[in-house]
């Protein structure tokens, strides 16, 4: 297996629309093992295709303690809602920048997973915050698209100063 490169926020790429995978092939096995590596590698809890330059819909999870149950969804549709979580998130795209977003605490997805079975997730509390932050990145939005300007604005100086002290 192989470390992907997570592209940074805000590289243009993160605004990609992921396409649908038509089926699931060993290629796209392997792209689930290499993100899994990757994910627990960071260390981080979900992970999209699109953070690592695929766009493809692809998204693996973690939220265990152990991080031992690993969660595959290819091709994830959420079918119903409910409920409201005001939680604090991160990113592996936009590190050390920590936010409170408004979500569904409860989510119903349809996915296939690794075998190309199609399954159905019921989610709650963390889980289900998870899967639509990881979900937005299938869609080309980062979390920090959801605040106002100006804390974007001062998000993009804070990274721009990260990248100044690194280089």
């Amino acid at each position: 297996m192989a470390l992907l490169k997570i592209l940074r926020y805000p590289d243009e790429r993160l605004h990609r629309v992921a396409a649908k995978v038509p089926e699931v092939t060993d290629e796209i096995r392997t792209l689930v093992h290499n993100m899994a590596e990757t994910m627990y590698a960071a260390p981080g809890i979900g992970l999209a295709a699109t953070q690592v330059d695929v766009h493809q819909r692809v998204i693996v999870i973690d939220v265990s303690d152990s991080h031992d149950q690993l969660q595959v969804l290819i091709n994830p549709e959420i079918t119903s809602s409910s409920g409201v979580s005001d939680s604090e998130e991160g990113c592996l795209s936009v590190p050390e920048v920590f936010a409170k977003i408004r979500r569904a605490d409860y989510v119903l997805v349809k996915a296939l997973n690794i075998h190309g079975d199609q399954y159905v997730l019921e989610a709650n509390g963390l889980l289900a915050v998870c899967i639509q932050h990881e979900m937005d990145h299938l869609i080309g939005k980062v979390f920090v698209e959801y605040l106002s300007q100006l804390k974007q604005t001062r998000i993009l100086g804070k990274i721009k100063k990260q990248q100044r002290n690194i280089m």
